[in-house]
C-alpha cells in the first residue's frame, strides 16, 4: 500500500495517544472524522496497521533479562515444525527463520540468567533444536521503530 503524509500523521497521532477516539483525531489533525476512519480502515485492511493491542514490557512484570538466541535446527523436521514446537514456550517473544550461520533467531525474556538457561534447555528439549547460542541484551536504545520508517516512506 502506498502511504502518504496524511496516513503518517494519523498513525503518529494514534501512536502518541493510543486511547484517543477517531473524533479526537479528527479534531486534533483538522480533518474530517470520516477521512480519519476511512484511512484507518484502509491501513488495517491492507495490513499496514497490524494490531491495536497493548504492548506489555516483560521487564515490568518479572522478566528483566532479554536475550537473542541463534538456533541450529534438525533439518529433517522443517522450520514450521520447529516454530510449532517452540510456540509452547511462553518466554519466546519472537521466532524468525533467518539466513546465515544459524537457522532460527529467537528473542527470549527470562527472570534471570539461570532462568534463561532453563528456557534454552526447554528449546533443546523440543528435539527440534540441535544447538543454541545466546547473547544477553545489556541495554535497549530503541525497538519497534516502525513509525519513523512509515513517516519516511510517506515522504517518498
Amino acid at each position: 500500500m502506498k502511504i502518504d503524509a496524511l496516513d503518517a500523521r494519523i498513525v503518529r497521532f494514534f501512536t502518541d495517544t493510543p486511547r484517543a477516539s477517531v473524533l479526537e483525531a479528527s479534531r486534533s489533525l483538522g480533518i474530517a472524522r470520516a477521512t480519519v476512519q476511512a484511512r484507518l480502515d484502509k491501513m488495517i485492511e491492507s495490513g499496514v496497521i497490524a494490531a491495536w493491542v497493548p504492548q506489555p514490557d516483560p521487564a515490568r512484570f518479572g522478566y528483566p533479562v532479554m536475550a537473542f538466541c541463534s538456533l541450529t535446527i534438525n533439518q529433517d523436521v522443517g522450520h514450521n515444525a520447529v516454530a510449532e514446537a517452540l510456540a509452547g514456550i511462553p518466554e519466546l517473544i519472537e521466532v524468525h527463520t533467518v539466513s546465515g550461520n544459524s537457522d532460527v533467531l529467537v528473542r527470549v525474556a527470562a527472570r534471570s540468567n539461570p532462568d534463561l538457561q532453563r528456557v534454552i534447555d526447554a528449546m533443546i528439549a523440543t528435539r527440534t533444536v540441535q544447538r543454541a547460542s545466546s547473547v544477553i541484551v545489556l541495554d535497549t536504545h530503541f525497538q519497534n521503530r516502525t513509525l519513523d520508517l512509515l513517516e519516511s516512506a510517506a515522504q517518498v
